[in-house]
């Protein structure tokens, strides 16, 4: 039996389950389905009312949707199969770049406004009809639009608001970039999810000679938006943490920000040591790449660059180049956004997936059931550790 079933055990489902990952989220909604049909094809729900009963083991709980578009670049969203009393938890990934559609003619690539629309339209297609809906955002929409500094829109907040306005009860995200947004919504549900179990485990299944103690390894911020990320990781690891104050020209704007002008180091010693660099989101790279420079310059063992969200939008030239230059050792994302198949080609990627815990977030929601053990993964990064320390450190 899968390890969900503590979580499930002995609990009717909140209603028939359906899964609707949207194009840009294709792939990982397969692999999420995978999990749910063989799990649910191993238990007994003799105990649940016989509405619940006959539509809880499928051969696949993916509902047939699509978002078809005209000449214009207009759309629709369309569903080809009865939704209503369902429990619907739909998935859409609205940095998936490599998704395109004909606009007069000229080929088009989505943005996030356009996947983000699309989002919309298939809710709009549910009419209301479903019992809950539940959206699945990994990489929540306009996240770095998430606070007002001046004159601006607050894009982040409107957003989660008008989802909510739409009928959606549940918004799962991962990693928010300030997960206070959700005071956006304050009476419905959000959840920012941390890949920190994930990271772990990926990080020591590819990688077997890595002391875990204060004087051999320490978790770095890059900046201080990221302090408290860092502050978690180091803390289950039990080693030290150190972080990079961004100081940047508030004179110029640069891409849509101020530029930066030095990194200043926070933090004790790192001389000798392997070094986790964790943050949210890997945008151009040149913030990363800027902070194992300096750590370097500072003697660092091996540096890791932890990512929850890889969108490389120059390119991957850059960390080509670090891992040439023994800048970098290991560049660590997860599946939740698009990966090029060039990312996954390169010998210095791990790749951690995250379609077990989406799968097990479901199954658990559609039971009604708490996730809290699964927001909290304290526990399996300890047991996970001790394992490979017991493995490769007798």
């Amino acid at each position: 039996m899968p390890s969900d079933e503590n979580y499930v055990k002995n609990t009717t489902s909140f209603g028939s389950l359906g899964l609707i990952p949207l194009k840009s989220c294709e792939e990982l909604g397969k692999k999420v389905d995978e999990y749910l049909v063989k799990w649910r094809a191993s238990r007994n729900p003799d105990n649940f009312e016989e509405v619940t009963r006959q539509g809880y083991k499928l051969d696949s709980y993916i509902v047939k949707a699509s978002v078809p578009r005209f000449g214009s670049g207009e759309a629709k969203g369309t569903l080809g199969q009865s939704i209503r009393g369902l429990d619907l938890f739909i998935m859409v990934d609205v940095t998936n770049y490599s998704l395109t559609y004909s606009l007069c003619g000229q080929e088009n690539h989505m943005s996030p406004d356009d996947h983000y629309s699309d989002l919309k339209r298939i809710i709009a297609a549910v009419g209301g009809k479903a019992r809950r809906i539940t959206v699945i955002i990994p990489f929540l929409y306009e996240s770095r639009q998430h606070r007002r500094s001046s004159r601006e829109s607050l894009d982040c907040a409107l957003a989660l608001q008008e989802l909510v306005s739409m009928g959606v009860t549940n918004i799962i995200t991962f990693d928010a970039h300030d997960p206070r947004v959700q005071n956006a919504i304050p009476l419905s549900g959000f959840e920012s999810v941390s890949c920190s179990y994930q990271f772990v485990k990926g990080i020591l299944n590819n990688v077997d000679d890595i002391k875990i103690s204060p004087d051999h390894l320490m978790v770095i911020s890059p900046d201080e938006g990221g302090t408290d990320r860092a502050v978690y990781m180091a803390g289950v690891l039990g080693v030290d943490m150190g972080m990079f104050y961004k100081r940047r020209d508030y004179s110029k704007i640069v891409d849509g920000r101020n530029p930066i002008v030095a990194h200043e180091f926070l933090g004790t010693d790192v001389e000798g040591k392997d070094v986790f660099i964790v943050d949210d989101m890997i945008s151009s790279g040149e913030s990363m790449i800027d902070v194992a420079t300096e750590l370097k310059k500072r003697n660092a063992g091996r540096i890791f660059v932890i990512s929850t969200f890889g969108l490389f939008t120059s390119g991957l030239a850059k960390f080509d180049k670090a891992y040439e230059d023994g800048l970098i050792y290991r560049l660590v994302t997860t599946n939740l956004t698009y990966q090029t198949p060039e990312l996954l080609e390169r010998e210095y990627y791990i790749n951690c997936d995250m379609s077990k815990y989406i799968a097990l977030i479901v199954d658990t929601l559609n039971h009604d059931c708490s996730i809290s053990s699964l927001l909290s993964p304290y526990d399996r990064i300890q047991r996970f550790v001790n394992s490979y320390n017991e493995k490769n450190w007798k």
